[in-house]
């Protein structure tokens, strides 16, 4: 009897050990544990992304270049949608049932339990309609975004355009998700950090037909979204505006600097294309159709064509030959004979020329003579052939000018080691005489002449180019403040700088204003010969350096020139002279795009 009293006792005691275990595990999943209580909060609970507004940008006299407009994404949960009429669904969204079922299925590839975007950038007229129906469609709820919008059709390529971010977005920085932008290119892209502001959280607490009831405990788990930085960039819209207005119908590009400070003033890449056309839902057709023109609108020709520089780098090649003392302010170069070999002058002008009629006339043997002069010195022409290397990357060329412009190229700056490579170490100054007159292997961007302009313009030094003046609550690079100096010195600009200013008197006489310049005109083995011209003024304390090129242009001073030095009227004097109006409207009408060549 004793022992079955004891058996009882155990198997009680054993019962009552299961019994405080279970009551122990209850106890902490349903008071200590809040796990299940989140799982049954989440059943009434959604997270909206708050996107913020991206900063706002200006020219430098405070003219609003973008700003945002607001739009709604329609975003998916899989595992939330129950059956719905797709029927309506597609109607208020104008899209196909085609477009909504590859929607639904990349949603769930990329997940059944997280929310995707399936519908992007529904304007507010569309959502106002859509939200009085949304009700109906379970597992479908939207968010709201910005979207850019521009209140001028001025400086696309300056200012870039915004995107959605891919895998390698994502993947270089958590702070993106999928569906999310980034700028791509232009003010856009080097400014992302500063423009994109920071995302905050909304959660709202919906009803089993999917309604927001209302915030969920008050708003004190929100957290807000902080909007981007404005910013105010180096600009002038009404030069932008009149240069797009002197290229219509044109290819090139221009590029104008304040000298004394290294800012933008404008910057132009023709043909020109309209940025509201890659804002949107149409973003990704108009891209296409931008991409397939075979004008090239979307190629930024300002930073990343490498166009030979022609006769307007003739100024540099004289700066070095004064600088290196392989020639002098008295020495003469004849255009007849054998000094005039092998490149010969294009024009009939007095010989033989010192350094100020060289310029002044563009005269070839001149320059070609002072190339060989520089080379040959020490009597090796690769050493002083990489003497004059390094002059010209001290100009800029061949280098990555600033960090202020995405996509941009060095372009190509011959070096010793490439001519060996082509010629096997048998070269000379005959043989990269082209070089001599902007020729050859030589490629610029407009950015790095017009930057070229300005080293001239100040006398030996020139400022980082940049074309971001201010940044709302943050500060722009010490760097662009720092001095660059080009190895030339001051008294070595004079006899440069006066052959550029008598080369414009009487030709492109601008009233009132002392300027200088020197026209190029570039050889094209594929066509019509391209124009540029490079220029500044005033002559002294100089306001504004210019380059512009002008493809299938034929000649420099034909439509390059007069294009410059209607900017700079435009610029200094804020109006063009009555007695000019007939080049500016012969500037503005002129079609070089035609089959039958410049009219």
């Amino acid at each position: 009897m004793k022992e079955n009293t004891k058996r009882s006792y155990l198997i009680a005691l054993i019962f009552l050990l299961v019994a405080l275990v279970y009551l122990g595990k209850l106890f902490r999943l349903q008071v200590l544990d809040s796990t299940y209580k989140q799982y049954a909060t989440n059943n009434v609970l959604r997270e909206v992304v708050q996107y913020p507004a991206r900063g706002l940008i200006y020219d430098r006299n405070g003219e609003l270049l973008v700003y945002n407009r607001t739009a709604y994404d329609l975003l998916i949960t899989p595992r939330e949608v129950k059956q719905f009429d797709t029927i309506l669904f597609c109607n208020l969204l104008n899209i196909t049932r085609e477009e909504l079922e590859a929607g639904i299925q990349k949603a769930k590839n990329y997940s059944w339990y997280k929310p995707s975007i399936i519908v992007k950038q529904i304007s507010p007229e569309n959502y106002a309609i859509l939200q009085e129906q949304l009700y109906k469609f379970e597992g479908f709820h939207s968010q709201s975004r910005t979207l850019r919008e521009y209140s001028t059709t001025a400086a696309a390529h300056a200012l870039g355009y915004v995107g959605e971010v891919t895998s390698n977005d994502i993947n270089k920085d958590a702070y993106y998700k999928p569906g999310d932008y980034i700028g791509i290119s232009g003010i856009e892209k080097t400014y992302e950090r500063q423009l994109r502001g920071t995302k905050g959280v909304k959660k709202n607490l919906v009803d089993v037909h999917n309604r927001i009831q209302g915030s969920y405990r008050n708003g004190r788990e929100d957290v807000p979204a902080q909007i981007g930085n404005n910013i105010t960039t180096t600009l002038d819209l009404d030069l932008q505006l009149y240069a797009e207005k002197l290229f219509q119908n044109k290819k090139g590009a221009v590029v104008a600097i304040e000298p004394s400070t290294g800012e933008v003033l404008a910057m132009l890449s023709a043909p020109v294309y309209d940025p509201r056309l890659l804002v949107g839902r149409v973003r990704g057709t108009n891209y296409s159709k931008l991409l397939a023109d075979t004008l090239k609108p979307l190629f930024n020709r300002a930073l990343q064509a490498k166009y030979p520089p022609g006769s307007t780098f003739k100024t540099v090649n004289a700066l070095i030959g004064l600088q290196e003392k392989a020639i002098t302010t008295q020495t003469r170069f004849t255009c007849n004979g054998p000094g005039s070999y092998p490149i010969r002058c294009t024009h009939i002008h007095v010989t033989p020329t010192n350094v100020v009629q060289g310029i002044r006339e563009s005269c070839n043997p001149f320059m070609w003579n002072t190339f060989r002069s520089i080379l040959n010195k020490t009597g090796s022409a690769k050493e002083g052939f990489q003497a004059w290397y390094d002059y010209v990357k001290s100009f800029g060329i061949g280098t990555i000018l600033s960090s202020d412009f995405s996509n941009t190229l060095k372009g190509d700056l011959p070096s010793v080691e490439l001519y060996d490579k082509i010629y096997r170490g048998s070269w000379n100054a005959l043989t990269v005489r082209s070089l001599a007159i902007g020729q050859g292997e030589l490629g610029v961007t407009p950015l790095q002449m017009a930057n070229v302009a300005s080293a001239i313009a100040n006398r030996g030094f020139y400022y980082e180019p940049h074309i971001v003046k201010a940044v709302e609550n943050d500060t722009v690079r010490s760097s662009i403040k720092v001095k660059h100096p080009v190895g030339i010195d001051a008294e070595n600009f004079e006899p440069v700088i006066e052959g550029m200013n008598e080369s414009i008197k009487g030709l492109y006489y601008l009233p009132g204003i002392n300027y200088c310049g020197k026209t190029g005109t570039i050889q094209n083995p594929q066509g019509l010969e391209h124009g540029a011209f490079e220029a500044f003024a005033p002559r002294d304390d100089s306001q504004i350096a210019v380059f512009v090129y002008v493809e299938n242009s034929k000649w420099g001073a034909s439509y390059a020139a007069p294009i410059a030095g209607l900017m700079i009227e435009k610029y200094l004097n804020d109006t063009i002279a009555p007695n000019r109006k007939w080049i500016e409207e012969r500037m503005i009408n002129a079609n070089l795009l035609s089959s039958e060549g410049p009219q």
